[in-house]
């Protein structure tokens, strides 16, 4: 086999990556084509470029030189083998010492926003998509005023797992915004999900070969990536996906994961209208325009049925979670540790200044209390209109994730089909039913899937009004009640898309593997 090595550069630029080759040499090993093996679906341990970033960490900064295995395709009939594809960033050096991650952690990190495509390969393509409506991170303010967060850090996980020791594997996925030149949309629900699942049973498919340990997969994304991987966790090795993994010749493995970390997961779409104006409906939108209060209202009034019928306990005893109870269960389990932490942190000036520019929240002895409507308040503006996901003039990103074949977008809801139409008899198409349900998580962990992850991690910012509360306090709840380890908490002041404690979750994943380097 001829092998053509690359050379080593000068130093690394903080955080950017940089290619450890000199300029004009190939970009990856050769081999021996006629000697590789029949299997469609097998890694190549030899088709890397080096590469090597330099990393902050809580302990200092860390320079990770890295094997990178770009464009791998990881189903054997793929739709579009641009989104169809997978990255894979194995660590070999940390600041000068080696590494052998052959057993490590595998982080999923999935780059997926606003339930559109993210690829890892499409050239001048940037990975992941943005909330439906959103501005870009960057004219992003705290609060989460428009698109992410400015306390988002979005690579902050894939970073600090590298500098962990941990292998980093970053899947592409087909969205809804993909057409084809037939006018078919091929990357609507539930597309996202299949080709996740697909990625993870190409690494368990080729375990052994690819670096990592496969029984240790966690996998990570934001928005609707967090959704994604929600779901991913909670319908592991569900026959409810068999058919469309079939056909795409996915790996005859196992996609169940070992845990899941989603941050602000969009999800439990066909009851996020309700759940939003149970939570919202006070605020006054972004626009300045008053949004229909009888619209508002009627959404809010379906919510207490369908919490009732989720029949969640809350934590250490508390009881039934009702609509009645739910805005106590928000505020001690998540909001007032939420701001007790986030004072407590500020220096003493400064949580000073706070609490006089913000009278309503008393601190006392560490702990912060305050009501919900003095928090209501204090959020402000709500992000979306009425309704928020279903919308009665298709416009959502929702709309669009469920539609089909050549139609752009679809109702997922009888209440907006109904408003819509004015038929009050109209019913959603027959195939809606069965792929609502399988972009659910909710739908999976209500019947207590065998395959689900047994390990999670859950956040979201206190300022995040993209979608309700509820939709993070039901997920964290059904799994507790499962007897899941679940660690789920919210960051005071924050928006849409933060991530204040990525070297905690790298810690996390530290303790709940065991995997030490």
């Amino acid at each position: 086999m001829f092998v053509r090595r690359r050379t080593m550069l000068a130093a690394v630029a903080a955080v950017t990556a940089t290619p450890l080759v000199a300029s004009g040499c190939d970009s990856r090993h050769e081999h021996d084509t006629e000697s590789a093996e029949s299997d469609a679906l097998r890694f190549d341990p030899e088709k890397y470029s080096i590469e090597a970033k330099t990393v902050a960490t809580a302990d200092g900064e860390r320079r990770i030189t890295y094997h990178q295995y770009k464009g791998i395709v990881y189903v054997a009939k793929p739709v579009d083998e641009q989104y169809q594809s997978m990255t894979v960033s194995v660590p070999v050096q940390i600041d000068g010492s080696t590494v052998d991650a052959s057993r490590a952690p595998i982080l999923l990190s999935n780059n997926i926003g606003g339930y559109m495509s993210s690829s890892m390969t499409k050239s001048g393509g940037t990975p992941g998509g943005l909330p439906s409506g959103a501005a870009p991170p960057s004219g992003a303010t705290r609060g989460g005023s428009g698109g992410f967060d400015d306390r988002a850090n979005r690579t902050g996980n894939p970073d600090l797992a590298l500098a962990a020791g941990y292998v980093v594997v970053e899947p592409g996925a087909r969205g809804r915004d993909l057409v084809g030149s037939d006018g078919v949309y091929y990357g609507v629900a539930p597309a996202a999900i299949v080709d996740l699942k697909a990625a993870v049973r190409y690494l368990r498919h080729n375990s052994g070969r690819v670096p990592g340990n496969t029984d240790w997969i966690i996998s990570t994304g934001v928005s609707a990536g967090g959704a994604m991987s929600a779901l991913l966790g909670a319908s592991g090795d569900s026959d409810r996906y068999h058919s469309y993994l079939t056909e795409l010749g996915a790996a005859d493995a196992s996609d169940a994961i070992f845990a899941s970390a989603g941050y602000c997961p969009i999800t439990d779409l066909e009851h996020a209208d309700m759940a939003y104006e149970w939570n919202w409906g006070a605020n006054p939108p972004q626009s300045g325009e008053q949004v229909d209060q009888t619209v508002s209202r009627e959404l809010a009034t379906a919510f207490p049925a369908y919490q009732a019928s989720l029949n969640l306990r809350g934590r250490n005893g508390s009881g039934a979670l009702t609509a009645d109870n739910y805005a106590d269960h928000l505020l001690r389990t998540y909001l007032q540790p939420a701001a007790g932490k986030y004072l407590k942190a500020l220096p003493d000036a400064e949580r000073g200044a706070y609490l006089a520019a913000n009278p309503w929240l008393r601190f006392d002895n560490d702990t912060a209390t305050f009501t919900w409507a003095d928090y209501l308040t204090h959020v402000g503006a709500r992000k979306k209109n009425v309704p928020a996901f279903d919308a009665f003039d298709l416009s959502s990103g929702e709309n669009n994730e469920f539609g089909n074949g050549t139609t752009k977008a679809r109702h997922f809801t009888l209440y907006s089909l109904r408003h819509a139409t004015g038929d009050a008899n109209a019913r959603l198409d027959s195939d809606l039913p069965d792929k609502i349900e399988l972009m659910n998580p909710m739908y999976f962990l209500g019947r207590d899937n065998p395959g689900r992850a047994r390990h999670w991690w859950i956040r979201v910012g206190a300022k995040d009004s993209d979608t309700s509360l509820t939709v993070v306090g039901n997920l964290a709840a059904k799994l507790e009640n499962l007897g899941a380890n679940v660690n789920a908490a919210m960051y005071w002041d924050a928006g849409h898309g933060s991530n204040e404690d990525a070297g905690d979750f790298i810690a996390w994943i530290r303790g709940i593997t065991g995997y030490a380097r």
